[in-house]
């Protein structure tokens, strides 16, 4: 099946591998469309980059003190069960020498050890239940945190995922209309020198190349772009300028490093 085809279908296939429930062979060939196919990759990369900001912001939550005392009383009805089943053990190894009178000892330490181990089993499950709610109330207030912080989100309308001469990407870029930002995140190891600034620019059907702005050296940055600056323009490309950049009208002055295809959104 050819995703790009399905948006609706990559945007869930792509929620899934970002947060790891897509496994085995289903992941495998996600993995493998998304090396050869531009809108596949930028779909995994834009929900990479959601849920990796929503778990920076997302606040520990310590466990409740209850729960460590339900864990510490299953530990010790465990514990008091073996205890009880040594002692059983070691009064029938003596059974045949002190007698019926000891037989008698040992059945009565059997049934101590069976009501033990019965007392443990339920006390065990009752615990098992109430750590269930607790942790499905959590859940649901989580999930809940989660879904506002997804509505929250900026409406992406272009997205495109710069790559150098090998294929590997650098740079994910997003546009979103309603902020009028560009947002640009570095997704791979290049830095440039001190010295350096990378620019980007639009590279439109007709005319010259248009400068959008030049790049800091933070791994996350915005730009503030017009729709007019993005709509129709099928290829945004990062060049190696001297330090601060060059005017816009006359074009890259240094090697273009990074380039890739300016994609809408259907979704």
């Amino acid at each position: 099946m050819n995703l790009i085809q399905h948006p609706e279908l990559l945007e869930r296939i792509a929620s899934s591998y970002a947060l790891g429930t897509l496994r085995g062979g289903a992941r495998r060939r996600f993995e493998a469309m998304a090396r050869d196919q531009a809108p596949v990759r930028a779909a995994a990369l834009i929900w990479q980059a959601r849920l990796s900001s929503l778990t920076e912001l997302q606040a520990q939550v310590a466990p409740s003190t209850t729960v460590w005392t339900r864990i510490d009383n299953l530990v010790r009805g465990d514990l008091e069960a073996k205890a009880q089943a040594a002692r059983r053990l070691a009064a029938q190894s003596g059974a045949a020498a002190q007698g019926f009178a000891s037989w008698l000892q040992s059945l009565a330490l059997w049934r101590g050890a069976t009501a033990a181990g019965a007392v443990a089993t339920v006390v065990a499950v009752a615990a098992g239940f109430q750590m269930r709610d607790t942790v499905q109330q959590q859940l649901a207030g989580e999930i809940g945190q989660l879904q506002a912080k997804l509505q929250a989100t900026p409406q992406i309308e272009y997205v495109a995922v710069l790559a150098d001469d090998k294929a590997a990407a650098t740079m994910l870029v997003t546009f979103d209309a309603k902020s009028k930002k560009l947002t640009l995140q570095r997704v791979g190891g290049y830095q440039e020198a001190d010295d350096r600034s990378l620019q980007l620019w639009a590279l439109p059907p007709a005319g010259g190349p248009r400068s959008l702005g030049v790049l800091g050296q933070e791994k996350l940055l915005r730009l503030t772009a017009g729709d007019g600056d993005v709509r129709e323009v099928p290829t945004l490309a990062i060049s190696l300028e001297p330090k601060g950049g060059v005017p816009g009208a006359g074009g890259p002055t240094g090697p273009v490093l990074f380039k890739g295809a300016l994609i809408q959104k259907l979704l």
